[in-house]
């Protein structure tokens, strides 16, 4: 069985939460798929919001993780690709919730808002939850593909 690929991309701001669970995950066996950046030197978050997008889009992975600060810009630039569902969250009951709900495929941190053990806690749920469908099925239709 091939271990599952994660993308995973951070701005300076979250570039240290980022190594952590890039880390973490593959501690846990995950191929990580580290898009950048790869220092603390100042950076655009776009554009590592939008390399989570392409790559989700080119099927080089089918879930990421985004960290800038706020968690705020990263997640609103993943979004603009349509192949993407971030959730912006801030405890494990919102990542549960944005898995078992929304199908979200990108889980959107951010590093100066939330601790080592709270992002821990909320990677915990992103893996772990499956999206029930039903009567959500019908709702992310809507949001598009």
């Amino acid at each position: 069985m091939t271990a599952e690929t994660i993308a995973i991309a951070s701005d300076h701001a979250g570039f240290d939460l980022k190594e952590d669970l890039k880390n973490d995950l593959q501690e846990r066996g995950f191929d990580v798929l580290d898009l950048g950046c790869h220092d603390l030197q100042s950076v655009d978050y776009p554009d590592y919001g939008r390399a989570i997008g392409e790559a989700i889009a080119a099927g080089k992975a089918k879930r990421g993780i985004v960290v800038c600060g706020s968690g705020i810009g990263i997640s609103i630039a993943a979004n603009r690709n349509p192949a993407v569902r971030a959730a912006l969250v801030q405890t494990g009951l919102a990542a549960r919730l944005a898995r078992q709900h929304n199908d979200a495929n990108v889980l959107a941190l951010g590093a100066r808002l939330i601790g080592i053990e709270t992002a821990k806690d909320c990677l915990e749920e992103f893996l772990n939850t499956e999206f029930e469908g039903g009567r959500h099925q019908r709702r992310v239709d809507k949001l598009g593909s």
